[in-house]
C-alpha cells in the first residue's frame, strides 16, 4: 500500500505538469487545427528565463528574499515566454492557416529546432543548476514498515499540484465564462461568422498562443523546480508526452488535456514501478518513457478523438 500510494503521488505530480503543458496544445488546435510543435521548446525558454532572471536578482538585490526572486523572475519569464508565441504564430503559422495540413507541421519542427539552438548559444549546451528555493525535505504520508518505506511528497510537489489545479480552474472559468473565452469558441466553430459577429480571429489567436506560452513558462519552471537542473533539450520529450496526454484526453478540449495529463502521469509512474518489480529489475524508471508512446498508438488506433472528444464543431 505504501509503494501505491507514493506511486500515484509520483503520478499525480508529473500529470500535473504534463496536463499544464498539453493545454497549449489543446487551445490552439481547438481554434486552428493546428498542432504547435514548437510548445515544448517555449517551455525551455520559460524555465532558462526563469533561471536568468533569478541569477540577476540575487546580484542585484543579494538581500532580497529567494522565493520573491523566484517570483519576479517567473513573471518576467511568462511575459516573454507570451512575447515568443505570439512571434511563433505570427511568423510560422499565421500564412499556413489554410495550407495543408504538413506545411505547418513542419514549420513547428522547424521553429523548435531553431529555439534549441538559439537556448544552446545563450545558456550553452550544459545542463544549469536550477536553485531549490522551496524545501525539498520529504513530508511522510504513510506511517511505512521495517520492510517498505513509508510514502513521502515535498513542499515543491505540493504546490506543484495546488498551482497547476488552480490553473486549470482558471483557464476553463475563462474559457467557459468570459468574453475573451466567447470569443475563442467562436473562432473555433467558424471564424468567419465569428469575424461577421464583431469578434477579431486575428487578435482571439494571438492571445491564445500569448496564453499558452506563459501556461509553458509556468509549466518550465515546476520542471525545473522538481528537477533540479534546466537545459537546452529539456522541452522536446515533456512536449512531445504533453501532445500524448493531450490526444489522450481529446485534443481540443481544456478538461481533456487535464484529465489526460494526470492519466499519462499515473501510468507513467505505476508502470515504472510495478513493471520494475515484476520484472526483476529489467524495467526500470528509465524505460517509462515507452509507456507514454504505447498509450499514444493505442489511442490513435482505437479511440482518435480521445476519452473525453472533441467538443469543437467541425468548420463548415
Amino acid at each position: 500500500m505504501d509503494t501505491l500510494i507514493q506511486q500515484l503521488i509520483n503520478g499525480m505530480m508529473l500529470g500535473s505538469i504534463y496536463g499544464l503543458i498539453a493545454l497549449g496544445y489543446t487551445m490552439v488546435y481547438g481554434i486552428l487545427r493546428i498542432i504547435n510543435f514548437a510548445h515544448g521548446d517555449i517551455l525551455m525558454v520559460g524555465a532558462l528565463t526563469t533561471l536568468s532572471g533569478i541569477n540577476l536578482l540575487s546580484q542585484w538585490f543579494p538581500g532580497m528574499n529567494l522565493l520573491v526572486q523566484l517570483t519576479l523572475a517567473l513573471m518576467a519569464a511568462m511575459v516573454v515566454c507570451a512575447l515568443l508565441a505570439m512571434a511563433v504564430e505570427r511568423f510560422a503559422y499565421r500564412r499556413l492557416r489554410n495550407a495543408p495540413r504538413l506545411a505547418p507541421l513542419i514549420s513547428g519542427i522547424g521553429i523548435s529546432v531553431l529555439l534549441q539552438t538559439v537556448a544552446m548559444l545563450i545558456w550553452s549546451r550544459n545542463p544549469l543548476m536550477f536553485p531549490q528555493i522551496l524545501p525539498m525535505d520529504p513530508i511522510e504520508i504513510t506511517a511505512g514498515s521495517a520492510e517498505h518505506p513509508p510514502a513521502i511528497i515535498t513542499v515543491t510537489g505540493i504546490v506543484t499540484l495546488a498551482v497547476t489545479f488552480l490553473v486549470m480552474l482558471g483557464l476553463w472559468l475563462l474559457v467557459e465564462y468570459s468574453r475573451l473565452g466567447r470569443g475563442m469558441r467562436a473562432v473555433a466553430e467558424n471564424p468567419q461568422v465569428a469575424s461577421l459577429m464583431g469578434v477579431s480571429p486575428n487578435r482571439i489567436i494571438i492571445l491564445t498562443f500569448a496564453i499558452g506560452g506563459a501556461f509553458a513558462a509556468l509549466a518550465g519552471v515546476m520542471m525545473a523546480s522538481n528537477y533540479g537542473s534546466a537545459s537546452f533539450s529539456m522541452g522536446f520529450l515533456p512536449g512531445i508526452k504533453a501532445f500524448t496526454a493531450a490526444v489522450l484526453g481529446g485534443i481540443g478540449n481544456i478538461r481533456g488535456a487535464m484529465l489526460g495529463g494526470i492519466l499519462l502521469g499515473l501510468i507513467e509512474a505505476l508502470g515504472a514501478g510495478y513493471l520494475g518489480d515484476l520484472t526483476g529489475g529489467a524495467f526500470s524508471s528509465n524505460y517509462q518513457d515507452i509507456l507514454a508512446f504505447i498509450v499514444l498508438i493505442l489511442v490513435l488506433v482505437f479511440r482518435p478523438a480521445g476519452l473525453l472528444g472533441e467538443r469543437v464543431a467541425q468548420r463548415a
